[in-house]
């Protein structure tokens, strides 16, 4: 099959394609190999409310399910059993993407149980036990930026284990992030990991990021609150490729790793689909284009984007100046970014932890030994 031109040329450009979305429905019907062979997709991100929707909207799951609750496994098994099977298998379908790229890309990203995100500890566990029923190399474990979240991402990639770091909003978090994935690195190395086979990204999320700041500007009111509306979240991006490029292109600390095979942890644009329709619906994607990115897109993006999308090569160097005098504007008319960011990280947890709960809701209840069901 030919991949689609506007794909190849973002591609080109060095953003990877990662889906943002996966369903046994998907797997079934051969859409995320032809979403590999036609839209140069090299990558899958889910999280808990992904799998909440595409367990609970379709019966491609239901057998099983049927099947672990007549044998007596516990909500929190059968669900953990239902989605590592997907993510195994999505694994599978991108493991050419993975070899090709050597170990880059071709990668699947499945979360930690979000409940955990403030319980570094139990966030460790978890991690290492999902690195070992998927026991797949193409796998990313994905663990939120919380304070919590910081010593596990250090301690998980201490173990060898390569990490997707989610929800990131503040550029002060992504430094905290990409610390803590270089005390990572240097506790592999002193336990005689091999650092090549340690991978990383920090999810950076964009649309989110404007809606809150958009609603706090239209609350303002003002003529230059209201002209700044729909700039934050990709001003923001901006920054955090800036600090990226700081860190890990000019930075001693990695250069000392790299010489041991250690690979940047590359910044990965998140929560891409726009959520205001007066909004250009492929600018997270188009206005986010820079070598050594990632980019996770939902299916309806993918195809506005091959429909009317424009790429016209890095639309990031550059821009750094007008990205910091963005966020500046948008304090000083009043919006605290500080505590959009606090919000935004908190919302975040609770909304993947309630998708979490809907799933294990779901579950039959006369199959689950829990108090009260």
């Amino acid at each position: 099959m030919t991949q689609h031109p506007t794909l190849s040329a973002l591609s080109a450009a060095g953003v990877s394609v990662w889906l943002d979305d996966l369903s046994r429905d998907r797997l079934i019907s051969g859409n995320l190999q032809q979403l590999i062979d036609t839209r140069c997709v090299v990558g899958v991100t889910t999280n808990p409310s992904i799998f909440e929707r595409a367990i609970s909207h379709g019966q491609a799951y239901n057998q099983q399910i049927t099947e672990l609750a007549e044998r007596g496994a516990d909500a929190e098994s059968a669900i953990r059993t239902v989605i590592t099977d997907d993510v195994r298998q999505a694994c599978d379908v991108l493991r050419p993407q993975w070899e090709a790229s050597g170990g880059v890309d071709g990668r699947v990203s499945v979360e930690v149980d979000p409940r955990l995100a403030h319980d570094t500890d139990k966030t460790v566990s978890q991690a290492v036990e999902l690195w070992k029923i998927v026991d797949r190399p193409n796998l990313f474990i994905k663990i939120p930026a919380t304070s919590a979240g910081m010593p596990a991402i250090t301690a998980t990639v201490a173990e060898g284990i390569s990490v997707n770091v989610t929800l990131i909003f503040s550029l002060e978090r992504h430094r905290c992030v990409m610390d803590a994935y270089l005390a990572g690195l240097e506790a592999a190395q002193r336990a005689g990991k091999d650092l090549s086979q340690i991978h990383s990204v920090a999810s950076l999320f964009v649309s989110r990021i404007d809606t809150e700041v958009d609603r706090r500007l239209e609350m303002i009111g003002t003529y230059a609150a209201m002209v700044l509306r729909g700039r934050a979240g990709i001003a923001n991006a901006r920054l955090a490729y800036a600090a990226y490029q700081q860190v890990f292109e000019h930075g001693q600390r990695f250069a000392a790793l790299s010489y041991d095979g250690a690979h940047v942890q590359r910044p990965l644009w998140a929560s891409t689909g726009v959520k205001n329709p007066a909004y250009l619906d492929t600018m997270y994607i188009t206005e986010l284009v820079a070598p050594h990115t990632v980019s996770t897109i939902p299916e309806k993006t993918l195809e506005a984007l091959a429909d009317h999308g424009v790429i016209t090569g890095d639309s990031i160097t550059g821009t750094f100046v007008d990205a910091q005098t963005v966020l500046d504007d948008i304090s000083a008319v009043g919006v605290d970014l500080k505590d959009v960011f606090t919000v935004l990280e908190n919302d975040g947890v609770a909304k993947f932890a309630a998708s979490w709960r809907q799933l294990l809701d779901s579950y039959p209840a006369s199959a689950d030994p829990r108090p009260g069901n």
